[in-house]
């Protein structure tokens, strides 16, 4: 066998375009894989690196579509939280989380504002970092302490002089008027704001209902079966399913990749395609390479060659055109996909197994498509073959 890959060498150099045509196909087959496969990995890549680690342990609860209008609906409150501590296992933290919408000013400064009304820890565990100032701790929230922690954005357009931290502010929420003072600032916090759940349902909503709820588990990989286990817990609960909606960032995060490699996958058949039609290709060289070889056919088998050893040679031949068409295929489409990857300003995430699966998809196709010509070589007379041109 190796003497035939030697000899086929010296054939594809004896025939250098007629090499390159048999080539050209397989390569941009397998580059076109390659291209697709680590495009979709690397888009992936950046996709989940924009979510970044925060929020992958979490699972957020609000209410569905069928627990407004049902009367066996699932409040949230502090039965609910204690239900899900005792029906749900895995979870590290609870929270009740509530929004409060309104305007807040100092002096002349005003500003829309959307208040996140949290307890105790829900910050740190949202791993939100502070420029200035200090988190709630458990008396504030107890107590219903008036405290505001602001982002930088709103500091600074309440404050242009800057100097916000301690000092009170006005905030109107539902029409009423309540004082607060800014205990913290937050690192790139944008507008946001937040205030002690504990003050919320002191002043605002003495009901104690929960806008939502937000869970940390123990560990981010088991998210989504926390999620289904209260979507299951919930319909039991309620009798009814989509009675609240649950969702986690991992969850989200597995549902894209599913889709983002559906979609790779097709694209990347579609892409093969082209490695069937370099195949064809390499066919018909081959029965042109046959045709013009009968001679020497003829003086080998003349010499003892067996029909076996001519299937062979040819069969090698066909199968080295593609697996050097593969490589070269691999190295044009990692090429290509680093240099597309730097201009969309993506990270480089290469998925080695579709260049391995590649590889071995275009030396498959060699032989296979090198059966034919390989058969017919084999078949020649010896006569008739030394007796043509």
């Amino acid at each position: 066998m190796f003497e035939d890959f030697l000899n086929a060498l010296q054939n594809f150099r004896m025939n250098k375009m007629r090499t390159f045509l048999s080539l050209l196909g397989v390569i941009i087959g397998v580059a076109s894989v390659i291209i697709i496969t680590t495009l979709g990995e690397s888009a992936t890549a950046n996709i989940r690196g924009s979510f970044g680690t925060a929020g992958l342990d979490q699972v957020s609860l609000r209410s569905g579509f069928m627990n407004r209008r049902s009367s066996s609906s699932i409040t949230f409150n502090d039965d609910f939280r204690d239900d899900l501590w005792k029906y749900i296992p895995n979870l590290k933290q609870i929270f009740l989380v509530n929004s409060a919408s309104g305007t807040i000013s100092y002096g002349d400064e005003s500003a829309s504002a959307s208040a996140t009304c949290v307890e105790t820890g829900y910050l740190e565990m949202n791993n939100v970092e502070l420029s200035e100032g200090t988190f709630f701790d458990i008396s504030d929230n107890v107590q219903g302490a008036q405290k505001v922690i602001i982002g930088d954005d709103l500091a600074e357009a309440l404050f242009p002089d800057g100097g916000a931290l301690g000092k009170n502010v006005l905030f109107i929420i539902q029409n009423a008027r309540f004082g607060f003072e800014i205990s913290g600032i937050i690192t790139d916090g944008g507008t946001s704001a937040y205030i002690p759940r504990g003050f919320y349902i002191k002043k605002i909503s003495p009901r104690d209902v929960a806008d939502s709820v937000v869970i940390q588990v123990t560990d981010q990989n088991l998210a989504s079966d926390v999620a289904d286990a209260i979507e299951e817990y919930a319909e039991q609960v309620t009798g009814q399913s989509n009675s609240i909606s649950v969702q986690s960032m991992q969850s989200m995060i597995e549902q894209f990749d599913d889709i983002m490699g559906t979609v790779t996958m097709l694209l990347s058949g579609i892409a093969a395609i082209s490695l069937l039609v370099g195949g064809v290709g390499i066919m018909n060289i081959m029965i042109v390479t046959v045709t013009e070889r009968r001679k020497e056919i003829g003086i080998r088998k003349a010499l003892g060659a067996t029909p076996g050893d001519i299937r062979g040679q040819f069969l090698v031949e066909s199968a080295t055109i593609t697996l050097f068409g593969g490589f070269l295929g691999i190295l044009t489409g990692i090429g290509i996909s680093y240099v597309a990857v730097k201009i969309l300003d993506w990270g480089f995430a290469i998925k080695w197994t579709a260049c391995i699966l590649a590889f071995v998809f275009s030396a498959f196709v060699g032989v296979f498509f090198g059966l034919s010509p390989a058969a017919r070589a084999a078949k020649l007379d010896p006569v008739d073959a030394l007796a043509s041109e």
